[in-house]
């Protein structure tokens, strides 16, 4: 037993053997909350008598259910986890309706419709009420029927505030009765079909609290409203629920998930023990100072304070770049001289930002200065399926021979032109020597798909006319207009927006070309996209999203874009619920940090191409100065002009190594001319123009610069 408990801190120790009854652990970032949840588990079935040592452990991905189970094997011995049932809510759900499938109505051999089933089920719904897909998308429908089956609403109880509402109370309806007709259940019915199940049925219900006698729950933060009813549901009667999670960390609304169940779990079980777990094992105490100052403006949460015994450390670095490149290329060189100095290795540094579309600037730079990356959860941005059909369909205006982009858009947006007319279309190009274009001009091709076919090579032709008269940015812009593209993308979901976004990001490349040609802009995207030569198992830096770094550590940590309209996201900015979550994403980026954290933020910011001076993020201000290496300008209202960058001389120190005027080398600028200098800490920063690029920002003893 000792050997359960010895290397546990007290509160740890506190909330693994706490009695039997409703308890709730309140787990900082970096506290062990996985520890804790290992060893109670390990508690309960070596101090519990046989009958009450049956346990659910419900986790959020298969991969912390495997982990679970690894560690408690090598604690317990593989036997023991016969004992347990650890999985995700869906699969340890979906296991109770197999059990009880002939009290919840269902055939016991029922299949679950993977995401793709479910909207190619959707479009059969549409079609069958006669919806045009244009006006009402498959996939918004269908989020709005997971966002009430998340909530446990009924088809007949969807509210109706619109007819929008009406649509999709309609589609809810047909789309449940199809789902039965194919014998299926989605992700959201495996849930939903439980909590039913157990609420109508207390035979059911009898079993189910016999077989769990103990119930614990991971991340419970991020548990929605029908995940808590199940919850609740099971442990009401026996009241052994043990709960983990951290309020402060819920950043998944947009899945559902509702940070207020924890003060629903107070309101059920009255009787509830809070534990905190406040010691960190991650990061520096000037790290957490920083996360606990962002994180308290955040009103009704619980108050833990976080302390560890790792030391102070190093101040956080806080810089205004220029823009996005310069944000980016500051980021790069600064990994290039921590690399230098061994202050960490190139895996142990992590780039993270608010939106998939920022990866953009920090991908360009990796890629030019010959510095290999590592993108996370996400698709290299010129890989994603929208940048390559945006770019297909500039390809086929620039060479309408192109028939590898052209098969790539010619039915996206569906047009009903299908993979058979394609290739016959295809076959007699080549045999008559006509690019698709001719072939469909000459009537190549007849029967149903011949009007479809003649309409798309109409909107073709004048693209390719007004190639020759308008600009790339306008040509762009009429594409997606006319293609249907745009609206295709723009579904009504946040998946849709998101890719909009990443269009708009290739619009931003487009206006920062300046006046290339297509010819010479779609040369330029190809050789910067072409990222094969990069290996994802190479030490190198990690570029992922703040979504996607929770769970993650890293020595040193780079938070970029930080910025009002981007961090917090200018969807969130009339919305005080969805303020106080990109909050707690700002504060869950922060402690991923272990010993160094930078965050930066452009002075100005490409909006949709749009050229705009920005205000830092509303959260930087609430940064104490003493944490801070830097500080955070652009107050509200101080707008600078672009000018003032080079206007604004700092009058030279005697310990300053550069000063006005003098003539320096950079490894990528080349020469220039420092225009100003100021001291940063032990640091000095700088202003330089170089005639190759412009104006820089950059620091004396990162950039590499030398005195000519």
């Amino acid at each position: 037993m000792d050997e359960l408990l010895q290397k546990l801190n007290p509160q740890q120790l506190q909330a693994v053997t706490a009695e039997d009854g409703p308890v709730l652990v309140l787990a900082g970032p970096g506290s062990g909350k996985t520890r804790v949840l290992v060893h109670r588990v390990a508690w309960l079935l070596r101090t519990r008598p046989p009958h009450l040592q049956a346990v659910m452990a419900v986790t959020f991905t298969n991969k912390a259910a495997r982990e679970m189970r690894d560690r408690l094997s090598h604690l317990l011995g593989h036997s023991a986890l016969d004992r347990l049932a650890v999985g995700t809510f869906h699969s340890l759900c979906a296991r109770l309706l197999r059990r009880e499938a002939d009290s919840a109505g269902l055939d016991r051999n029922f299949v679950i419709f993977d995401s793709d089933d479910q909207l190619a089920l959707m479009k059969s719904v549409l079609k069958s009420l006669n919806l045009d897909e244009k006006k009402f998308r498959p996939a918004a429908i269908h989020a709005a029927i997971s966002r009430a089956k998340n909530e446990l609403i009924a088809p007949a109880a969807y509210p109706l505030q619109s007819y929008f509402d009406e649509i999709v109370q309609r589609a809810y309806v047909q789309y449940n009765a199809l789902l039965r007709a194919n014998n299926a259940l989605d992700f959201d019915d495996l849930i939903m079909e439980s909590v039913l199940l157990l609420q109508r049925d207390e035979h059911v219900l009898r079993r189910s609290r016999e077989r769990y006698a103990h119930i614990l729950v991971d991340e419970f933060q991020d548990t929605n409203v029908a995940q808590y009813a199940l919850v609740k549901l099971l442990a009401m009667e026996h009241r052994r629920l043990f709960c983990v999670g951290d309020p402060d960390q819920s950043i998944y609304a947009w899945r559902g998930a509702d940070y207020r169940n924890v003060y629903r779990l107070r309101q059920d079980f009255p009787d509830l023990r809070v534990i905190p777990l406040e010691q960190n094992y991650r990061s520096t105490q000037t790290i957490l100072d920083a996360a606990m100052a962002v994180i308290r403006k955040n009103a009704q949460r619980q108050h833990i304070q976080l302390f560890t015994d790792r030391g102070r450390g190093p101040r956080i670095v806080v810089r205004e770049l220029f823009d996005e490149r310069e944000e980016a290329e500051y980021v790069v060189e600064t990994i290039r001289e921590i690399a230098r100095r061994g202050a960490a290795q190139r895996g142990e540094i992590a780039v993270m930002y608010r939106t998939n579309a920022q990866s953009r600037a920090l991908e360009e730079a990796f890629i030019r200065a010959g510095e290999p990356y590592r993108l996370v959860g996400a698709t290299r941005f010129y890989a994603r399926r929208e940048i390559k059909d945006t770019l297909a369909y500039l390809r086929i205006v620039h060479n309408p021979a192109d028939t590898v982009s052209l098969q790539r858009v010619i039915n996206v947006p569906p047009r009903g032109i299908g993979e058979k007319t394609f290739a016959q279309l295809e076959l007699v190009a080549r045999a008559r020597g006509l690019t698709p274009l001719q072939a469909i001009q000459q009537g190549a091709v007849d029967g149903r798909a011949a009007k479809a076919l003649q309409a798309f090579a109409e909107r073709w032709q004048s693209w390719i006319a007004l190639s020759a008269q308008a600009s790339l940015l306008q040509l762009f812009d009429h594409i997606l207009n006319t293609s249907g593209y745009a609206d295709y993308l723009r579904d009504g979901t946040q998946e849709g927006e998101e890719r909009w976004e990443n269009v708009q990001e290739l619009r931003n490349v487009i206006a920062e070309a300046g006046g290339l040609s297509l010819a010479d802009f779609l040369a330029e995207v190809s050789l910067v996209s072409d990222v094969d030569d990069f290996d994802e198992r190479v030490d190198a830096p990690v570029l992922l999203t703040l979504h996607a770094a929770k769970g993650l550590e890293f020595r040193v940590v780079f938070i970029v874009g930080l910025s009002e309209g981007t961090l917090p996201h200018s969807r969130t900015l009339d919305d005080p619920e969805q303020i106080a979550e990109e909050r707690r994403l700002l504060y869950v980026g922060i402690t991923r940090a272990q010993e160094r954290l930078y965050l930066l933020y452009p002075f100005r910011r490409s909006f949709w191409s749009e050229d705009d001076v920005t205000e830092p993020s509303r959260f930087l201000r609430d940064l104490p100065p003493e944490l801070l290496e830097g500080n955070v300008g652009g107050r509200a209202g101080a707008k600078r002009k672009a000018s003032q960058w080079q206007s604004e001389p700092v009058k030279p120190k005697a310990s300053l190594r550069f000063r006005p005027g003098d003539r320096v080398s950079h490894p990528h600028f080349g020469s220039g001319v420092v225009l100003s200098s100021a001291p940063i800490g032990d640091d000095e920063e700088l202003e330089v123009f170089f005639p190759s690029v412009g104006g820089k920002r950059l620091s004396a003893n990162f950039s590499g610069l030398k005195q000519l």
